[in-house]
């Protein structure tokens, strides 16, 4: 494709030449979600796509995970371009007639847009790869949902062969209206941690409590105090949240159990905030131990660290899309939900674009069973994304 002066037609063109086939290509990868590091099919859609444009590619890193390579036509830095793949354990409720055909498994949070995204952008930076000074890298990512499949993409050599010098990744963002964009400078997404506290106590009859050291009271004690983690603890102007998500203890009325199970999740922007957190919940956990006569024993792991989005690729980013765009992009506030990208801006430097996917008249939300999407942000996200990688190896 010869380039003219105004690579915003140009890139506009080609995305609406194709975003038929990216809309019908998401719908067959909604029907069919796929859990994390179980994503065969999805890996399938991604690899026949790409050897449809071309574009080589290698399977199986991270286990189920796609990295194709687009050479430009001058040498320069790689820039790798990220999509996640997996799905989520949730009955879809949407009534669509392209729902899940899977029970119990549906896209809720729109990583079949993601990946159908990515693929735009491969066939478009195709055929502009002669006006790219430099390599990008298609990154299809496993396993998001649970904090893992990034990490095993790095540990299967993703940063090497050729070397990422930095990266950009995306995400749907349901609370803004399609056509629309954001960036947050600095921690955008939170550190994930979790922890698990086993509540020991001693069984016996609900009758004659005095005979029982009952973990459940205690466990409910716990509780309660933990919600004093963020209000007494963390400094006041570093946003942090603890969460109880589960309580898992007893089977019936009349037995207090030997034992309780407490779940939850800490999530974090500052790194003194996530080590404030994590000291505090072992030693409430341990005064537990001689105030109720209980042993609690506390797993705490630590996940992905917080997502920082680096100026160096934020800027020239952002600026990329204000061309394509004009004034569609605008500044948010950080969001405390996890990202393993995050690992990956670790190591260099890196930016997440946020994409509105707010459908008209609709108040969507991620991870719900009826999540609809505007597939519109499809092809908005290509010209975005495209654009972006044109003018950073430009």
């Amino acid at each position: 494709m010869t380039l003219p002066n105004d690579p915003t037609i140009v890139i506009r063109d080609a995305v609406q030449r194709i975003e038929p086939a990216l809309v019908e290509a998401r719908r067959d990868i909604h029907a069919h979600p796929e859990l994390a590091f179980e994503e065969i099919r999805t890996a399938g859609v991604v690899t026949r796509e790409l050897s449809r444009l071309g574009i080589a590619h290698r399977c199986g890193i991270g286990k189920t995970g796609v990295v194709g390579l687009i050479e430009g036509g001058r040498p320069g830095p790689v820039l790798a371009i990220r999509a996640d793949m997996d799905a989520l354990p949730i009955e879809e409720t949407s009534g669509l007639p392209f729902a899940s055909t899977k029970p119990g498994l549906m896209h809720a949070c729109g990583h079949d847009i993601h990946t159908t995204t990515l693929l735009g952008v491969a066939a478009v930076l195709k055929d502009l790869a002669p006006q790219l000074a430099g390599t990008v890298k298609l990154v299809f990512q496993p396993a998001e949902e649970c904090l893992g499949g990034m990490r095993a993409m790095i540990d299967d050599g993703l940063m090497e062969d050729p070397k990422i010098d930095f990266a950009l990744a995306f995400h749907n963002h349901p609370e803004m209206p399609v056509g629309t964009f954001g960036y947050v400078h600095g921690a955008c997404l939170a550190a994930s941690d979790r922890f698990d506290i086993v509540v020991r106590g001693k069984s016996g009859h609900a009758a004659y409590p005095h005979t029982t050291v009952d973990p459940l009271v205690a466990a409910a004690m716990l509780v309660a105090q933990l919600q004093t983690v963020v209000s007494r603890e963390v400094r006041p102007m570093h946003p942090a949240v603890v969460t109880v998500g589960a309580i898992q203890g007893g089977t019936t009325y009349n037995i207090i159990p030997d034992s309780c199970l407490i779940k939850g999740t800490v999530r974090t922007l500052h790194e003194e905030a996530r080590a404030t957190a994590e000291a505090a919940i072992k030693r409430l956990a341990a005064g537990m131990d001689a105030g109720m006569r209980v042993d609690c024993e506390v797993n705490y792991h630590l996940g992905v660290p917080a997502l920082r989005n680096d100026e160096r690729v934020l800027r020239p980013v952002v600026t990329a899309v204000r061309h394509q765009f004009g004034d569609a992009i605008g500044e948010f506030e950080p969001s405390l939900g996890g990202e393993d990208f995050a690992l990956m801006a670790e190591l260099v430097p890196a930016f997440q674009l946020r994409v509105g996917s707010s459908q008209p008249a609709r108040n969507d939300r991620l991870h719900n069973s009826a999540y609809q999407p505007d597939e519109r942000c499809i092809g908005f996200g290509v010209q975005a994304l495209s654009r972006a990688a044109l003018e950073l190896l430009a």
